[in-house]
């Protein structure tokens, strides 16, 4: 359910539209999005069914008419709720791995092609999140401690990535170490 709390969060902020809430979604690293429109538009549905939110139609002159959505009371008491709610584990499921687990297959060059491939990847990933002003996906801030919760979740966004660098270069340690020593039997 955290698509619907991201929904409420980003609500709590001011009301939105749910083309808004797609672009503020897809500029984040960590919000949970597929990139789907209909996930965001069946959530939304799904809070104005628990009354956690309401709707608008606003009617413009030149532009087509928008739905607007503003977080309700129960939807703040809601989103507090779950903020307090105990955290969920961390989940590791990269797509990367699942192919490096099928990595026997190929040779130690194509390892070391897919492991630069990968590093490539997390580099440009870790540029992108280190130009990204933490607290972009607000707009502003209402607080100068949510401006440093949102600078913490930032700085764990970079750290994980430097360290899955760290881990490509000992990976390739690894497999170099073990290239040589089979080369030589």
């Amino acid at each position: 359910m955290a698509i619907n709390h991201t929904i409420l969060g980003m609500l709590s902020y001011q009301p939105l539209t749910g083309y808004d809430l797609k672009k503020r979604m897809q500029g984040s690293s960590f919000m949970p999005w597929s990139g789907n429109n209909n996930q965001i538009y069946k959530a939304l549905l799904e809070l104005t069914k628990y009354d956690f939110v309401t709707s608008e139609v606003v009617h413009q002159d030149s532009f087509p008419s928008k739905k607007v959505y503003t977080i309700t009371e129960s939807g703040l008491v809601e989103l507090k709720n779950w903020a307090k709610s105990k955290p969920e584990a961390f989940e590791a499921k990269k797509p990367f791995l699942l192919q490096l687990a099928w990595g026997d297959l190929l040779s130690y060059e194509e390892l070391d092609v897919l492991l630069s491939q990968y590093e490539r990847e997390i580099e440009i990933q870790l540029l992108m999140e280190q130009k990204r002003p933490a607290t972009k996906q607000l707009g502003r801030s209402r607080s100068p401690r949510e401006t440093v919760l949102w600078e913490l979740i930032n700085d764990n966004i970079i750290l994980s990535y430097k360290a899955d660098l760290e881990w490509i270069k000992n990976a390739r340690i690894a497999l170099s170490k073990l290239h040589d020593s089979e080369s030589v039997e």
